[in-house]
């Protein structure tokens, strides 16, 4: 969404960091600091060893497990030039009160990067109850993966059908385009709880009153996905 080519001399806080893709991204533009942190430990895990491969003898470079609702926690980080929370925030069970945490890292003139999914209004809630549902008991698992799983199936069938496409060819790419297999987006969809849900006017206004502006928005082409924000912290007088 915004096209970056260095971060020489920038600090980077890397909320929920997943693999840790996005912080070795960031130590190859560049930047001084990396602090990476994610609620999961074997997301921790998996992005050491990511470090390991490629910046073992890089000091600047901390992987933490740490909570985005941990104000102590982040507090004791300081602030960063750049903070990262792409796609996790609604993940926390407290979207706002983790926004607000987020916004208090963000040096001033520094930015921020954050991804949240669109409301869509009765459609979230139905996910919503699907995926407290799904997580609730095996009782429920099991149609839920079978029902939906299925569902998807056929429409992208009917659709490739349809567009004279070779129908299993998703299926052998999908993991490339991904990053993860068909069958394992799935659960990771369905099984994706808690999960909230806000209207871009909701996060622009809670950053604006936090001293921020916005300066890029990308919304999804269709309701469902994430809202993705670009916004910049006003330096002080």
């Amino acid at each position: 969404m915004l096209q970056v080519t260095s971060l020489a001399g920038k600090s980077f806080l890397d909320i929920g960091t997943g693999s840790g893709l996005f912080s070795l991204a960031a130590i190859r533009l560049g930047a001084t600091r990396v602090h990476s942190f994610d609620f999961d430990h074997e997301s921790v895990a998996c992005a050491r060893q990511l470090k390991a491969r490629y910046f073992a003898q890089a000091p600047n470079w901390v992987i933490e497990q740490g909570s985005a609702l941990d104000e102590a926690y982040l507090s004791a980080l300081g602030t960063f030039d750049v903070v990262y929370a792409w796609g996790v925030l609604h993940h926390t069970g407290s979207l706002f009160q983790a926004l607000e945490n987020t916004c208090r890292r963000v040096a001033p003139g520094g930015k921020l990067f954050v991804a949240v999914y669109n409301d869509e209004g009765l459609r979230s809630r139905l996910w919503r109850a699907v995926k407290v549902r799904y997580c609730r008991s095996l009782a429920w698992r099991l149609p839920i993966v079978l029902g939906f799983g299925s569902y998807f199936s056929a429409k992208g069938l009917v659709k490739d059908l349809a567009l004279l496409r070779n129908p299993f060819s998703r299926y052998r790419s999908y993991k490339t385009q991904r990053g993860m297999s068909y069958f394992t987006d799935l659960l990771d969809w369905l099984g994706g709880f808690p999960f909230e849900v806000a209207k871009p006017g909701d996060v622009i206004d809670a950053c604006c009153a936090r001293g921020f502006v916005l300066t890029k928005l990308k919304t999804p082409l269709q309701p469902k996905g994430n809202n993705e924000y670009v916004f910049a912290r006003i330096e002080p007088r």
